[in-house]
């Protein structure tokens, strides 16, 4: 019990973390007891436990932590802090908790999560329980899913996301735990009593069986809403309240509550979106247009399938609709038309709102096609319509359906009827306004008189709907002429009518509904709907987006002057127009009869006026025809528009006459030069018909035709006297819309405002409301020219009118004029040119408010008014100023010169009567939108004492004076304010309310501004006293403005300025101005274009009155545009430079908003280090995050916004992507000419890019990496450096998109990476991408370990961080990846590192499992590179990793021969390595001398490894190689579209793309092999290739041949070219003849022509010289020891044989050629022993007889050289050899054996080796072979006699060691072995005395002689490789080059061949010392042995003469011809040796 009490006296917060269980359990329950008695939540008490909770909940003692679960319980429920718990503790129970067996600890567990989501904690508990939903253990798996369940339950839907939850639950059905599959099944139970139908498409692709059940379980559920039965802790009061209902019974507000909770959550919200565009088949456009309907019913169903995807992912699905509504409108298949209807519901149901732009295109068509009787493919068209309406408002359709109401066929108006009516439904109140009900009506009301019933019946259905949706008060004005059984029947289907969102929840859902439309009209202006049509209701804001995403037009049709043009588009169009005009005299009617018969055929005229209808009908078409046909300059215009006016003329009764004369007169209009005066003559009847309802619509028609010819101003006049001249309403209403749809299609340039204006006023007053409306309608459409000035012409009408005006001006706010489309090209024929022509409409555009006639007021400015004006009292005072006022009123817009006025007003401002101040601000402000930009001249005289009154004591007078300043400021601009020492004066008085009212109003107007006058500095000495004013108010306001006076004066200045201050003021100041420095805003530009270029933006409103609402619609206009040149381009005329120029600056919050020309970055000082300083300082948040969260945003905006244009910022924080884009292009364009600004802001780009990484939107992706790519190029070109900062918020995020699934980003990813190296240390990065090999995403992983291998190589070992060997283990780990990829990028990056460091690697990655180091040996050994000395120097490789990246990216700004000859470095980098590793060493490249040598021997040394090495040769997927060179994918699939699937007719792409290997243009050759390749490589797909070898090789050594003869001799051509293309052809070989199977295909004619294309190839002394010309020759040297060993060996020898005896006959050839022909022959006798079996004996017999019948005996001695006679004979005695007597059965080929040498010769051999004893000598060989060794060096020995010292030392290998010393004398009997013996120890000298003894006993004492048992082991080798003694490796002078290895190997060979056993060494000789002297046996008495001997010399001497050798050559067989041993022979050995050596020599 000791112990016990030790803990008993512990505080109860030690307790509950003591080691002792019954301690901890003690505490916590003396815990739970304090928790239950602290009373107050926020005590002090509970802080106490705040880090012990989670210690509460994770016991490790089941019984203790039952108890803490109970503590932690009580704590959570009372405790203020415990929310802060919430992570750890949830996390806590979800782990140590839930996988309790006791049920107990659970649902404490599940109480506690509960409890938290009760204190507000909702989000971090689902978060830690969706957590836990992942874990390995289904207990806690279980336990989450209830605990989810239960807060569902208990919170309901709004506290629970839903999301989530439903994201996860498949995977839950899924689950292997019945278990967990059971809670699931509850979890989805309960979710749907939430949500009901929403959950079901998440769930369709669960298990059929699973999904059934619980179809079960959902019918169970009651219907009614569910409700919440727990509340948090913030709606417990609402809880109280509920109870009290539901005890009283009342249900009402629970009722209300959930009512708007249940359609919470839509279905669609809760799917993933599919992107399906990619999906698309790839002939999907090719099908959609074949003319069998099959295959274009086939590509509509691959669309039916991809559409059904619920959510579908937003993309550029404009193609794709287009195809379908070709379908849906052309397809004479109706079934197809169906089929294209569903496709189309399905992209509307799936894209919702995202569709809306496509919805224009479509609607008319479906409609249209609606006379479609059969009734499938009407419900199809009825489903999709209705699905497109929902993606679009009835706004922006309403065209389109009221343009098909008119339509003769009685089926389409009645479905578009029945549309209307189905569309109201949807619709509401205040989204069905009258502007749009009233157009609908008036088409529903005719169709209610149709002839058809259907028609009415759906018309009386609409109007119906209609009634239901506005009610009766706003459809009856529509109705007043419906008769009563008509109106009854509406309303009897209005009473029917059920509408979708019930009538009280009309309005919400109406919101959610159409909230979204502005944005989405615009973006359907840009699928180019009607014009304006789409814009009408958007609210001003997002409407800017509108004239961006117009489609196509020119430039200028963004700008709002484009549209407008005014009083005279500057004379100089107008000039231009009136000379062009066409003047026409009026002709007499006899002569426009005569006129017309000559151009219209007779019967037409004589028809003219005839009494029969049908007649004048057929006559109008010939009249038709005949317009159609005529030229324009034949047309005689007033004539034919006589004859239409001849009688009955415009009186004509029958429509469908009429309907044509109006149509021909609108031709003529367009086809000819019509004249005022033809017009003249049609219009009175034109408008005579506007109002009718069949010819209405042609009569617009033409008076638009004549409009465009003799321009609208003048139409437009004379149609507006000649309408409201007579009395028909309808004709004056049609009148005012067509004028208003004229206004938009023509601009507003050059009409007449004022005459307008006056008919429009008795329009107003009209009686007929349609009248009235048109007019209303008309003045919205001037209202978008004019402005908010308009609206003063109509002050004085009625209130209910005006109310009405306005309301339709508040439709058009914010819109911008539509560019005109009509007039243009007619203006730029008629005179000025065309580049003139762009910029009038702007120009027009600055004088739009100069169309309002400006009124003289000076004269009535009288004396007695200024003299009442200043009048003693002030009633009279008053009195004056409410004239002044009055006469303002009535001018409304006033000239420049008002007299005396402005002296009398200035000293109203300073009147002792407060009110009479306030009322003459108000006459200066109406003074000012009067007089408009020309009040500028009474600045100083009126504006600055505004200015003054800013200091008056009252709040209200204050406020006035501000809005009238600003009222003038927005007419003059702020120059004028500025100018001068007036402004620095104001501020000057200390009157604290005129200083901060001053202060507050320039920090509001300065940053807008592009540049100040100088005088800006004098009020610098006034602001720093506001800063240290004794008034709070005006030192804050000081403190606001210092910024922006610093961005326009600049800090030096500022500075300069404080010298004058006292010192302690100045220390203040310093301060205070090094703050603001921090804070300085952008400037929004200071270019010089400046002046001019936002003329077209802001000009209207410069003229304008009071034109702020429409100034924002304005300058939107020109926000979207990304590009400032195109802005500046925009043309502003000269006029407007010179007089407006000044004036730009006049706006403040819009200037950024228009400018666009200045820089888009500004350069703030040290802003970039006080952000960083902020960062470090935690004063904003660590760019650090795994999606962005909305506060890092709004950070990242914050930080812009001093430091980016504003304009520039909008696009690039807009919510759609397009403008992600526009902003991105727009840093492209300015990356160049802005570094500093870039590098300046470089860390908020950066943050930026990474916020476009986390978008979906590959198109910004792209866009995002194509400008990373610029600016690192850019960056390393400036040499800057990364900060870590920028690298550490930007390179983890870049990181993780190189695991994209599209290639071309991976790829962009990678070059960037690369470039980066240059601006940020590799070893920096390092650490960054070994963070990026830790990624789930399995893509990620391997490329980030490729990367990391990349950097190895190019920069060597230091780049590993923190150490090499922890960063080895961590690549090792992915060793035993489950990827295939990261398996083998990890083993590539350590094969590099091993190339790099050697075998110091198998060190560093520490212990592997076997597994994993079997693979990387395995990989290791096929790489077969030795290590390299040392890295390659950073220094080289840095700029040659960067630029192979930039060849690909077109982007280097260096000369082209720089930039290629480092893309060939880098090209080559790889294929240097792999080369390297195939020719076995790095110095294969010294030993090679001659380097069209054949090393044989040094390949054969290690063709074990080449072997496995092979395919990775040149290896076309490493980035680096063929990375350039690559055509992009889809040109490949075109060249082999069916390579991959290999039953598709492959044999005839095989056969295309081999005929391309043979191009002559490289890339084409390249690409084509580059596709082989990738076949050869794939296992299953290699045999694809069969039957087609001899065509491949055919046209490789073609393709060889044209770049010998052709292309090296070519100039022009870059060399590295050809050398990419030699790399991909000897590629390709090696590939195709690593595959046995297929290298045995090869026929000897292919074989022949190949080998010869080879070897010319190696003997290229141009290709030696190039740079890379070595490694293609040891390629090439690789190559044809593969084709030799691998090709049908019968071939090859035959090949050779016949290539052979060419060569030799041609005299053009050189002997090189033929001697390396030998060698490969030599190399194939070598490999005979293996092969002779499958060789075809007869056949090669023959070719060998007729090679020797060309070449007699005779005639190939005469050759220069002996190989080829010894050649010849090497292998026949090798075919004898191994084919013993056999061979003569072998000749059966040959014609005529007996006269062939060869039997001759073959007998004679035969005969020979039967003579011998043995085994037939080798004699033969003999000959040449023992020349081979004098030449090998000292050195050479020296090493060779090392290694067998050291072997005789090893103990394993002792005896072999001795056996090979012993062979060793034999043959160099003059070898010195003294040296090797001095050093050692006397035990070992005579232990190898000893055994050499022994060894010789062996071998002669059995009576053995060498000679017969065999071959020596020198012999055997030369016999091979005798010629090559030159280069071979033997005879190589460099010591180190070949180890003894390679003779070790050989001699074990030999001697096994010879029957001696390397181990055997049973007799053991007496010892005697034969080191001194050579072999010598010691036995010399042996008789017998002498005799052997002396006729073994014989025999040797015999052969040596058949062989007809000199005799000088057979000193080989000197060595066995040993006599007694008496030292005198030895010595007559010895010089033996050295004169044939000299001899040699």
């Amino acid at each position: 019990m000791g112990d016990d009490s030790e803990w008993m006296k512990l505080p109860v917060d030690q307790k509950c973390e003591h080691k002792l269980w019954k301690a901890r359990l003690s505490g916590y329950e003396e815990a739970l007891k304090i928790f239950q008695k602290i009373k107050d939540e926020k005590s002090p008490e509970w802080s106490k436990f705040l880090g012990l909770i989670k210690k509460f909940v994770t016991d490790s003692n089941a019984v203790v932590q039952l108890k803490g679960l109970e503590a932690a319980l009580v704590y959570v429920e009372n405790a203020h802090v415990a929310g802060k718990t919430t992570g750890e503790v949830v996390s806590g129970v979800v782990s140590k908790v839930f996988n309790q067996p006791k049920a107990k600890a659970k649902e404490l567990g599940i109480e506690i999560c509960l409890m938290y989501i009760e204190i507000e904690k909702g989000e971090a508990v689902q978060e830690e329980l969706l957590k836990g939903l992942d874990n390995k253990n289904p207990k806690i798996v279980v336990a989450c899913i209830e605990t989810l369940r239960k807060a569902l339950s208990e919170f309901g839907s709004k506290i629970i996301l839903l999301k989530p939850i439903i994201k996860v639950l498949p995977k839950l059905f899924e689950s292997r735990e019945k278990a967990v599959r059971d809670e699931a099944k509850l979890i989805a139970v309960e979710i749907y009593r939430w949500i009901r139908d929403a959950l079901r498409p998440p769930l369709q692709n669960i298990n059929s069986v699973q999904l059934k059940e619980l179809e079960e379980e959902w019918v169970k559920l009651p219907t009614g809403a569910p409700k919440p039965s727990r509340f948090l802790r913030s709606q417990q009061e609402l809880e109280a309240k509920l109870e009290q209902q539901q005890s009283a019974g009342g249900d009402a507000e629970g009722g209300g509550d959930d009512g708007d909770e249940v359609p919470q959550i839509d279905a669609y919200e809760l799917l993933e979106a599919v992107e399906i565009l990619s999906k698309l088949p790839k002939d999907f456009y090719d099908k959609i247009e074949a003319k069998k309907w099959q295959e274009r019913k086939e590509a509509l169903e691959a669309v039916e399938v991809l559409v059904k995807n619920p959510k579908l992912e937003a993309g550029d699905y404009a193609d794709l609709v287009k195809a379908l509504k070709k379908v849906v409108g052309k397809d004479t298949n109706v079934m197809l038309v169906a089929l294209a209807a569903k496709c189309l519901t399905g992209l509307a149901v799936g894209l919702r709102k995202k569709f809306g732009q496509y919805a224009g295109h479509v609607v008319p068509t479906i409609l249209e096609k609606f006379k479609e009787k059969k009734p499938q493919v009407v419900q199809a068209l009825q489903e999709a319509i209705d699905a497109i309406f929902l993606t679009t408002t009835l706004q922006n359709i309403s065209e389109d359906v009221l343009a098909v109401m008119d339509n003769k066929n009685p089926t389409i108006k009645q479905q578009t009827s029945l549309f209307i009516a189905r569309s109201f439904r949807h619709c509401t109140a205040s989204t069905l306004p009258k502007s749009l009900l009233k157009p609908f009506c008036a088409a529903l009301l005719k169709h209610i008189n149709d002839s058809a019933p259907e028609v009415r019946d759906a018309a009386f259905e609409a109007l119906g709907t209609a009634l239901k949706v506005v009610g009766e008060k706003a459809v009856n004005p529509f109705l007043a002429d419906v008769d009563k059984l008509k109106l009854d029947k509406i309303k009897e289907c209005s009473e029917k009518v059920e509408l979708v969102h019930g009538k009280k929840a009309g309005l919400a859902a109406d919101k959610k509904e159409f909230k979204p439309a502005p944005g989405r009209t615009a973006a359907s202006g840009a699928a180019g709907d009607k014009d304006t049509k789409d814009i009408s209701a958007p609210k001003p804001g997002p409407s800017k987006k509108a004239p961006a995403t117009k489609a196509g037009g020119p430039p200028k049709k963004g700008k709002p002057a484009a549209s407008g043009g005014a009083g005279g588009t500057g004379t100089k169009n107008k000039k231009g127009l009136e000379t062009k005009e066409i003047v026409e005299p009026e002709l007499s009617i006899e002569v426009c009869e005569e006129k017309a018969s000559a151009v219209l055929p007779a019967t037409c005229i004589q028809l003219l006026d005839s009494s029969n209808w049908k007649e004048r009908l057929a006559c109008m078409e010939e009249f038709q025809k005949a317009v159609e046909l005529m030229d324009r300059t034949e047309m005689p215009c007033q004539a034919l528009v006589r004859m239409l006016a001849k009688k009955p003329g415009w009186k004509e009764t029958n429509f469908q006459v009429m309907q044509m004369k109006l149509h021909i007169v609108a031709l003529i209009a367009q086809k000819g030069n019509f004249s005022k005066t033809s017009a003249q003559i049609v219009l009175d009847g034109l408008v005579d018909k506007i109002g009718d309802v069949k010819c209405g619509n042609n009569a617009k028609e033409a008076m638009t035709a004549i409009a465009e010819a003799c321009m609208l101003p003048w139409t437009a006049e004379q149609v507006m006297s000649m309408a409201f001249s007579q009395k028909n309403p309808k004709n004056q209403s049609e009148t005012l819309n067509w004028l208003s749809n004229a206004i938009k299609e023509f601009g507003f340039s050059g009409l007449n405002v004022k005459a307008f204006i006056s008919n429009v006023k008795t329009a107003l007053a009209a009686t007929n409301p349609a009248v009235r409306t048109s007019a209303i309608t008309l003045l919205g459409v001037m209202y978008l020219y004019v402005g908010p000035s308009l609206r003063m012409f109509f002050e004085d009408e009625k209130p209910a009118l005006l109310s009405q005006i306005d309301a339709e001006f508040e439709k058009m706010q914010g819109q911008s004029p539509p560019a005109p489309t009509r007039g243009i090209s007619k203006h730029s024929i008629s005179g000025t040119d065309e580049g003139e022509d762009g910029d009038e409409p702007d120009e027009g555009g600055n004088d739009v408010v100069d169309l309002l006639p400006r009124t003289e007021i000076s004269d009535k400015i009288t004396s007695e008014l200024v003299s009442k004006i200043g009048d003693k009292n002030w009633k009279i005072r008053k009195e004056g100023l409410d004239e002044v006022a009055g006469i303002i009123n009535e001018a409304k817009f006033i000239q420049p010169n008002i007299g005396e006025l402005p002296t009398a007003l200035k000293g109203r401002l300073n009147d002792s009567n407060k009110i009479l101040v306030q009322q003459t601000l108000n006459i200066l402000q109406q003074l000012a939108v009067a007089m408009g930009p020309n009040i500028k001249q009474h600045v100083k005289n009126l504006g600055i004492p505004i200015i003054t009154v800013l200091g008056d004591s009252k709040n209200n007078v204050r406020a006035a004076a501000l809005a009238t300043v600003n009222a003038w400021a927005e007419q003059t601009g702020m120059k004028e304010w500025l100018e001068g020492e007036d402004l620095s004066e104001e501020l000057k008085k200390e009157n604290p309310f005129l200083r901060q009212e001053l202060l507050g109003w320039l920090a509001e107007k300065l940053p807008s501004l592009r540049s100040t006058p100088t005088d800006l500095i004098l009020c610098v000495p006034h602001l720093y006293s506001c800063l240290e004013d004794r008034n709070g108010d005006v030192r804050k306001k000081a403190q606001d403005a210092l910024p922006f006076f610093m961005m326009h004066l600049g800090y030096e200045k500022m500075a300069k300025a404080t010298g004058k201050l006292k010192p302690t003021s100045k220390d203040q100041v310093l301060a205070m101005l090094e703050k603001a420095k921090a804070n300085m805003p952008a400037k929004p530009a200071a270019s010089a274009k400046a002046a001019s270029k936002p003329m077209g933006g802001s000009a209207p409103a410069k003229f304008q009155p009071a034109s702020a609402p429409v100034e924002d619609s304005v300058s939107s206009t020109v926000e979207p545009k990304p590009d400032p040149k195109k802005a500046k381009a925009l043309g502003v005329s000269s006029k407007a430079k010179s007089a407006q120029g000044k004036k730009v600056p006049s706006k403040t919050s819009l200037k950024e908003d228009e400018d666009k020309s200045g820089p888009i970055f500004i350069v703030v000082p040290n802003g970039k280090e006080q952000r960083m300083k902020d960062e470090k300082g935690l004063k904003v948040l660590k760019w650090n995050f795994t999606t962005p969260r909305d506060e890092y945003i709004e950070q990242l905006k914050t930080q812009m916004s001093s430091c980016v244009a504003k304009w520039l910022q909008d696009e690039m924080f807009h919510s759609d992507f397009q403008h992600h884009n526009k902003a991105l292009a727009v840093m492209v364009d300015h990356l160049e000419s802005e570094k500093e600004g870039v590098i300046g802001c470089l860390d908020l780009i950066l943050k930026w890019l990474t916020l476009r990484f986390f978008d979906t939107n590959t198109s910004v992706l792209m866009k995002a990496l194509e400008y990373l790519k610029l600016l690192f190029t850019l960056l390393s070109e400036e040499e800057y450096h990364l900060t870590e900062n920028e690298a550490s918020s930007f390179i983890p995020y870049l990181i993780l998109k190189v695991g994209e699934p599209k290639d071309v980003i991976r790829k962009d990813v990678r070059a960037i990476l690369n470039r980066m190296c240059l601006v940020y240390p590799a070893s920096k990065m390092f650490p960054f991408i070994m963070e990026g090999t830790k990624s789930k995403n399995s893509k990620q992983r391997a490329e980030c370990l490729e990367e990391l291998g990349c950097l190895v190589e190019s920069y060597g070992m230091n780049v590993c961080q923190p150490t090499p060997g922890k960063a080895l283990k961590e690549i090792a780990i992915h060793i035993g990846d489950r990827d295939n990829a990261v398996r083998n990028a990890a083993l590539n990056t350590i094969v590099t590192v091993y190339n790099v460091h050697g075998d110091q690697v198998f060190k560093l990655i520490g212990t592997l499992s076997e597994k994993d180091m079997s693979m990387l040996e395995e990989r290791i050994k096929r790489s077969a590179k030795r290590p390299s000395a040392a890295p390659i120097k950073q220094v080289e490789e840095r700029p040659q990793r960067t630029q192979s990246i930039n060849s690909n990216a077109n982007m280097l700004r260096k000369g082209p021969a720089e930039d290629m000859s480092s893309k060939l470095k880098i090209m080559y980098r790889t294929y240097r390595i792999q080369a390297r590793s195939m020719s076995g060493h790095p110095e294969a490249a010294q030993m090679v001398r001659r380097e069209f040598q054949l090393d044989l021997d040094e390949i054969e040394n290690d063709n074990g490894t080449v072997r496995c090495e092979m395919p990775e040769l040149v290896q076309h997927k490493l980035d680096d190689i063929f990375e350039p060179v690559l055509i992009p994918e889809p040109k490949i699939r075109a060249v082999s579209p069916h390579f991959d699937d290999m039953h598709s007719n492959t044999a005839s792409t095989i056969n295309f793309i081999i005929s391309q290997v043979a191009s002559g243009d490289i890339n084409t050759s390249i690409q084509a092999l580059t596709q082989i390749d990738e076949v050869l490589r794939q296992e299953d797909k290699a045999e694809a290739m069969s039957g087609h070898i001899d065509q491949f090789l055919i046209a490789t050594f073609m393709q060889l041949r044209l770049i010998y003869n052709t292309h090296m001799a070519d100039e022009k051509l870059e060399k590295d070219e050809i050398i990419k293309l030699y790399s991909c052809i000897i590629g390709n070989m090696i590939s195709l003849f690593q595959i046995e199977s297929l290298a045995r295909e090869a026929s000897t004619g292919v074989l022949k022509d190949l080998m010869h294309g080879l070897i010319t190839l190696m003997l290229d002394s141009r290709i030696e010289d190039l740079e890379e010309g070595q490694q293609v020759i040891r390629s090439v040297n690789l190559l044809v020891v593969k084709v030799l060993e691998k090709s049908d060996q019968t071939n090859i020898l035959s090949a050779l044989l016949v290539l052979l005896q060419d060569s030799l006959l041609a005299t053009a050839s050189s002997p090189k050629f033929s001697e390396l022909v030998m060698k490969c022959l030599w190399r194939m006798v070598r490999l005979l022993p293996d092969t002779i079996n499958s060789i075809n004996l007869d056949r090669i017999l023959l070719d060998i007889h007729i090679f020797m019948k060309v070449f007699p005996k005779e005639k190939l001695k005469q050759c220069k050289s002996e190989f080829p006679i010894r050649t010849l004979k090497t292998l026949l005695h090798t075919l004898c050899k191994l084919k013993g007597p056999k061979i003569l059965d072998h000749l059966t080929m040959i014609d005529n054996k007996n006269e062939s040498e060869l039997e001759a010769h073959l007998c004679r051999m035969m005969k020979h080796s039967m003579d011998q004893t043995g085994s037939k000598s080798d004699k033969e060989t003999e000959k040449g072979a023992s020349r081979i060794d004098e030449k090998s060096s000292k050195a050479k020995v020296n090493d060779f006699l090392a290694e067998i010292f050291k072997k005789i030392g090893s103990k394993e290998n002792t005896k072999e060691g001795l056996a090979e010393l012993y062979e060793y004398k034999k043959k160099y009997s003059d070898a010195d072995i003294e040296p090797f013996l001095k050093n050692s120890s006397q035990f070992f000298q005579s232990y190898v005395e000893r055994g050499l003894r022994v060894i010789e006993m062996e071998r002669e004492g059995k009576g053995r002689i060498p000679s017969s048992t065999g071959i020596s082991p020198q012999t055997e080798v030369t016999c091979m490789s005798a010629p090559t003694s030159t280069v071979s490796s033997i005879g190589n002078t460099n010591g180190e080059e070949v180890g003894p290895s390679v003779y070790l190997e050989r001699l074990k060979i030999l001697r096994q061949r010879c029957g001696l056993d390397n181990t055997k060494q049973d007799d053991r000789p007496p010892l005697t010392s034969l080191l001194s002297k050579p072999a010598v046996p010691t036995v010399a008495s042996s008789t017998d042995m002498l005799h052997s001997k002396l006729s073994q010399l014989r025999e040797s001497r015999e052969q040596h003469q058949h062989l007809d050798l000199d005799s000088h050559q057979t000193h080989s067989s000197g060595t066995t011809t040993t006599s007694s041993s008496s030292t005198a022979n030895i010595d007559d050995l010895k010089k033996r040796l050295e004169r044939i050596k000299s001899s040699r020599k």
